[in-house]
């Protein structure tokens, strides 16, 4: 198994270009339903997106659990297992997908409870989620897809199947709401109607595999050891995402004590976090692909050259955006808002965010290693060590500091998670022979 650079780059370019479709999805969404001369219609459509989301993004640990999986199947020269994984995250993705439109009355009731809005946005968000959950079985089985996809070293087709979804979805939002004019439902029903040809097109990529003699043998698909296994590695990775979530919902309710003000100028510098997540992403995939299947194929060599080689991409993209950050900074708070004391609020806060990055490389590499190696159980201790002393950095030091020392805590957070993570990499190292 080679590494090159090249590799690396085949593998992680589209990833980053797949991933910088998604703001501009969310900013068409809100601009259709903004022409519309009233608040009500974006509110409902902000609510219900989010509402939405939180169901799906419950079962993303389907996209990084295959990752890892079918990445070792696929270096061990596994055929039929890279089939069978294909096939088994299909099954439970439709199957989580077809529970939630089941229990969407009760489910959507309790959302709205936890999140209360006007009932003129209530029961816009309402009409909008009856329509989104129609695409629920296709919308989490894509999670899977995509994760094996990757897998395979096969991102350009990921990118072409992001890139026709986000596409279709961003004409019909064009043509359903400003032609028709049907609001809010058209939004609903255009989304609907691209995560049905992102299947349908993700399925047609997969063709090959699906009626290979491998994804036909239900023996072999429902392997009890199997299936097994793959409920131990996605359950480890479910709970490490719930306390990383608790983080970053921990450190917005924790903003907001200190005034709107504060708290929008903290949400303004979020966005920078998302650009970093998501050009991180890129390397963090590749490094997941590439160290499953040396894993798979037990070559330590390879596992150790794809974890430096990736590793130092992802430390010229941190100097990229600390630069970036730096110098740039002031000119995208600017573009972000147009409120001067926000604009002000923000720039006080922004060295946190040059930090963002070089603090939180380790992490992101890391995690990318660990869920390649499928060593979820690693990944979700150290999380709840990072939890642990976040809880203690907010308690000592948000008092004291209060903004600054919430931005504090969440640096260290980043570094404990990344420090305590490479603890753990010659152990890994060791568990495979040349």
């Amino acid at each position: 198994m080679e590494v090159t650079h090249s590799r690396i780059l085949k593998i992680s370019v589209p990833i980053v270009l797949a991933n910088s479709t998604v703001p501009l999805l969310g900013a068409v969404d809100t601009f259709v339903v903004g022409q519309m001369a009233s608040p009500i219609p974006i509110g409902a459509v902000a609510v219900g997106s989010l509402i939405i989301s939180v169901f799906y993004w419950f079962f993303g640990f389907l996209r990084m659990g295959t990752t890892g999986l079918a990445s070792q199947a696929h270096g061990a020269g596994e055929a039929a297992e890279v089939a069978a994984i294909l096939i088994r995250v299909l099954v439970i993705g439709v199957f989580a997908g077809c529970c939630i439109f089941f229990l969407q009355s009760v489910l959507f009731y309790v959302a709205f409870k936890l999140s209360p809005a006007s009932s003129e946005v209530e029961t816009l968000a309402q009409s909008y989620l009856e329509i989104r959950v129609l695409s629920a079985p296709a919308a989490i089985a894509l999670f899977g897809l995509s994760g094996w996809l990757i897998a395979q070293e096969r991102t350009r087709e990921l990118l072409l199947l992001q890139l026709i979804m986000n596409g279709v979805n961003i004409c019909l939002d064009l043509v359903f709401v400003l032609s028709f004019g049907w609001g809010v439902a058209g939004v609903a029903i255009a989304t609907v109607v691209a995560e049905l040809t992102g299947i349908t097109i993700g399925l047609l990529i997969c063709r090959y595999t699906l009626v290979s003699l491998g994804a036909l043998t239900w023996r072999i698909v429902f392997d009890r050891v199997k299936l097994l296994r793959m409920f131990t590695v996605n359950l480890d990775i479910l709970l490490r995402t719930l306390m990383l979530e608790a983080i970053i919902v921990s450190f917005t309710f924790l903003g907001s004590r200190f005034g709107d003000l504060q708290l929008a100028a903290n949400q303004i510098l979020l966005q920078f976090l998302l650009v970093t997540a998501f050009l991180l992403d890129g390397f963090a995939f590749a490094v997941e692909a590439l160290v499953g299947q040396a894993f798979g194929s037990r070559n330590r060599d390879a596992l150790r050259q794809s974890a430096i080689m990736c590793s130092h991409w992802g430390l010229g993209v941190v100097a990229l955006l600390s630069l970036i950050f730096t110098f740039l900074g002031p000119s995208l708070i600017q573009i972000l808002t147009n409120s001067p004391e926000v604009q002000l609020e923000a720039l006080r806060f922004l060295p946190y965010l040059i930090a963002v990055p070089i603090c939180g490389l380790a992490a992101w590499m890391f995690d990318g290693i660990f869920l390649g190696a499928t060593e979820t159980s690693v990944m979700r201790n150290m999380m709840l060590v990072s939890v642990a002393v976040y809880g203690v950095s907010i308690a000592v030091l948000v008092p004291y500091f209060g903004n600054h020392g919430l931005w504090l805590s969440l640096l260290i957070s980043l570094c404990i998670r990344g420090v305590t993570l490479g603890a753990h990499y010659l152990a890994l190292e060791a568990k495979i022979q040349n």
